[in-house]
């Protein structure tokens, strides 16, 4: 409709222009064959007075013009007297015409339209008689007049013609405009359907097929690349209850039994003897502490992925950080030997998700280090390492060790919940670095992350305080 509108409204006004511009031209050619007619030489008195007085009446002209002439000629004295000079009718006179032979100004009156006596539309001007000495002529004008019948004809089909090319204009673009329309909003109707079916069935397998490089191309690609990710997500989701719910049924499992025992025991009076009594008690202590651990670690992943990390990200010291979690790893470990290099590295990253991580990897060397054994740290140009001097990992664990719920045959019977490494490889992603473990020569483990920043902090970011 709007296309329609708009090529109605060009075409309408093409059209007006091209009807008053052609409606102009027969008008100057008219014009211009009336100006041939009236006396462009000056008369004598005698010659005119005497054609004067053989006017009797409009019915009986002079003998100045041709009968079968389609031009209308006639003298008009002032008191409205005519006298036609051709045969082909006779002007009606108007007080223009009377006032203008008074004047004796001796200049042409302007080109009008005006009728004659049978109410014909014709062409008139009007203008003096001169006279020999190139006077006017006193209280008489000529009035010269051509039929404005063909002219008119032409001009009415003129404008049946361009409305019906105007018609047809504004119909084959109201045609063409809706074929378009249809055709450039086909893919937003997929969209449409797409996104409907989503929101009733909640499939997110849904794939908009995507030609070209246009607008819509770019939104139907949008489209697919979000149901990918919401699909995903979705899917890590399901597997993240899934892995939680085994992962929490075999604590809960052994803490059930143990505080059934505990139970039957007071209903039955049958006492559990001491020993086995503190090892119950110590089994759901430590039920209860990885249960604890495994409900914080889930919240800790769930809260990394919902919040977007530019949102809080800052200019951290890494070094600071490191210092602070090596001081809480000496307290999990008081028997280890702790050895540190930290030099001054400054990152952009979120400060207490960057801390949580450091601490995981250093906790991990904790676990695995033997007793009296030696934890190695140290951070140098945004590399930093923790080097224990455990068992090490095996070969064939090593790609699944940053895996939700992964752990090695030889970590099971260890306390945690498999998520440590898989937060702190989402904290670094998201940092902008990458965490790797490889086996370390002469035995153990050592774990490199690598950040990139600055040995220096920037002009804009607050002092660090060295632990």
């Amino acid at each position: 409709m709007l296309t329609a509108a708009a090529v109605a409204f060009a075409v309408a006004v093409v059209s007006v222009i091209c009807w008053f511009l052609v409606q102009g031209k027969l008008y100057e050619e008219i014009d211009s064959k009336l100006s041939g007619q009236i006396f462009n030489q000056t008369v004598s008195p005698t010659t005119l007075r005497n054609n004067l007085s053989d006017c009797r009446a409009p019915e009986m002209p002079g003998n100045f013009g041709e009968q079968t002439s389609p031009y209308y000629a006639q003298l008009v004295q002032s008191d409205g007297t005519t006298c036609v000079r051709s045969g082909a009718g006779t002007i009606k006179v108007t007080a223009a015409d009377r006032a203008l032979a008074k004047s004796r100004s001796g200049r042409f009156d302007k080109y009008r339209d005006g009728t004659d006596s049978r109410g014909r539309a014709v062409r008139v001007v009007t203008a003096h008689v001169l006279l020999d000495p190139g006077t006017p002529y006193p209280d008489i004008v000529q009035m010269v007049a051509y039929p404005l019948a063909d002219t008119q004809k032409t001009l009415n089909e003129l404008a049946l013609l361009l409305l019906g090319v105007s018609g047809a204009g504004v119909l084959g673009a109201g045609a063409a405009g809706l074929w378009i329309a249809r055709a450039g909003l086909k893919p937003v109707d997929e969209l449409t359907e797409a996104v409907e079916h989503v929101a009733r069935t909640e499939d997110l397998t849904v794939r908009i097929p995507v030609e070209g490089e246009d607008e819509i191309a770019r939104l139907s690609r949008s489209f697919n690349s979000m149901t990918a990710a919401l699909g995903d997500s979705r899917d890590r989701q399901a597997q993240l209850i899934a892995d939680a719910g085994h992962e929490l049924r075999t604590p809960l499992t052994s803490l059930r039994t143990n505080v059934e025992l505990l139970a039957r025991s007071e209903e039955t009076g049958r006492p559990i003897p001491p020993d086995d009594r503190r090892a119950l008690m110590a089994s759901v202590k430590a039920q209860m502490t990885e249960l604890a651990a495994l409900i914080g670690d889930l919240q800790e992943l769930s809260r990394s992925e919902a919040t977007h990390p530019a949102e809080s990200l800052g200019v951290v010291a890494l070094h600071d950080i490191a210092a602070a979690a090596l001081g809480r790893a000496r307290l999990r470990g008081p028997e280890l030997t702790f050895t540190a290099d930290l030099r001054p590295w400054y990152v952009q990253a979120e400060p207490a998700a960057l801390e949580r991580a450091v601490i995981n990897v250093l906790d991990n060397a904790v676990k695995f280090s033997p007793p009296a054994g030696a934890v190695e740290v140290a951070l140098r140009g945004g590399r930093l390492t923790v080097r224990d001097h455990g068992p090490g990992i095996p070969a064939d664990d090593l790609p699944h060790v940053f895996e939700r719920f992964w752990r090695s045959s030889s970590a099971r019977s260890l306390p945690g919940s498999g998520l440590g490494l898989s937060i702190v490889a989402r904290t670094v992603q998201q940092s902008g670095g990458d965490i790797a473990l490889t086996p370390a020569p002469g035995g153990g483990t050592e774990a490199v992350i690598r950040i990139p920043g600055a040995a220096t902090p920037p002009p804009d970011s607050p002092p660090s305080h060295e632990a």
